[in-house]
């Protein structure tokens, strides 16, 4: 199981070779993410003897009360609050003291995420623009994913499997697209498991996928739920249904414990996308999956895919929740490299989107 280093290079991923006006030229992108529950700004360095390297990545949560999800109005009034200190910490960390000289690129979430978070993270990216005289770029949230997952882990051309809160898609790259093989047709991964953890009454700090996890791992009695894999789509929230109803039903009458409810859960779900990531493995001929998304954090789902991969000859790459969680530092190396090789997004359109597919974005860097 592969794991980031320190310092990334990103320069031997099987990129393009990045344009020589560019790969001359230092360049630092200060990049901003808020498209849910997360805000966090990031700032890379670009040299041409050193590759892309993380100077900063400073980033905070919102955490709901138990029992309730995170609701727009008061994740972007959290995002207020916490943006422009957070700017002002990443500078520091970068050791940037003059940023109008010394940063070359802002980089903000365009969407898909929640509306009121995105403009409240896009309002502040313009400010800097204007502030500092410098260009923008809008990135795809899940794009940013899949970029600091290949630079950190130094996956060439892996299938992905994007799992979060939000999303759930086993991606492949084709003709400057990242293609969507296989998604939920409901409900995300993530928000199934968080809504479980509401149920349960788990505490969303630091998160109630975490904290499922952690029960999960004391859970040895599987009960059987359903297994709802629709050729390459998935589907969650008959199987939320399920052990919501079934599940609390069979906890009260002492047959099965919140532990085993849990682990449940998890066996299921990994299970089910495990297997359409290996089918889409084999349809690509491709031999490394790479976990991007913060349910990718979760230990099980990692082992469950290294099985899979080691008996297809195959390898994982994974990160731990430094990159692998929502953070500033992938919206700036997604953007970075649309910096480099010719793209900026105008004024006039940093307009931000609850709905940008993965497969809206052209990936002008990748072969």
């Amino acid at each position: 199981l592969r794991t980031q280093r320190q310092r990334m290079n990103g320069l031997d991923i099987g990129n393009l070779p990045i344009p020589e006006e560019a790969r001359n030229r230092p360049c630092v992108a200060l990049g901003i993410e808020g498209s849910a529950n997360k805000v966090g700004v990031g700032v890379l360095r670009y040299t041409p003897d050193g590759g892309y390297v993380i100077l900063a990545n400073p980033r905070k949560t919102y955490v709901a009360p138990a029992g309730h999800g995170f609701l727009p109005k008061q994740t972007a009034w959290h995002h207020q609050r916490h943006i422009v200190p957070l700017v002002r910490e990443a500078l520091i960390q970068a050791g940037i003291s003059e940023p109008e000289r010394e940063v070359d690129v802002i980089c903000f979430t365009k969407g898909p995420g929640m509306g009121a978070p995105l403009r409240s993270c896009a309002v502040c990216a313009r400010m800097l623009s204007l502030l500092w005289h410098k260009p923008m770029v809008g990135v795809n949230h899940c794009v940013g994913h899949i970029e600091m997952g290949r630079v950190a882990t130094n996956a060439t051309d892996p299938v992905v499997l994007y799992v979060s809160g939000g999303n759930t898609q086993v991606i492949a790259y084709a003709q400057k697209r990242y293609c969507i093989f296989g998604e939920t047709i409901d409900i995300a991964i993530g928000n199934c498991l968080d809504r479980f953890a509401r149920s349960l009454g788990l505490s969303n700090d630091p998160s109630p996928g975490y904290n499922i996890e952690q029960m999960a791992r004391r859970g040895s009695k599987y009960i059987e739920l359903p297994y709802v894999v629709k050729g390459m789509d998935v589907s969650f929230s008959g199987l939320l249904s399920y052990i919501e109803k079934e599940g609390m039903e069979a906890l009260k009458r002492g047959e099965y414990t919140r532990e085993d409810l849990c682990f449940s859960l998890q066996e299921t779900i990994f299970a089910m996308m495990t297997e359409i990531t290996e089918r889409a493995m084999a349809h690509c001929g491709q031999t490394t999956v790479l976990l991007v998304g913060g349910v990718g954090c979760n230990k099980r789902l990692q082992e469950m895919m290294t099985i899979m991969a080691r008996e297809r000859g195959a390898s994982v790459c994974a990160m731990d929740d430094r990159y692998c969680i929502d953070n500033g530092a992938m919206i700036a190396q997604a953007g970075i490299f649309s910096f480099q090789f010719g793209t900026s997004t105008t004024i006039e359109d940093t307009w931000c989107t609850q709905r940008f597919r993965t497969d809206a974005m052209t990936i002008a860097w990748r072969q």
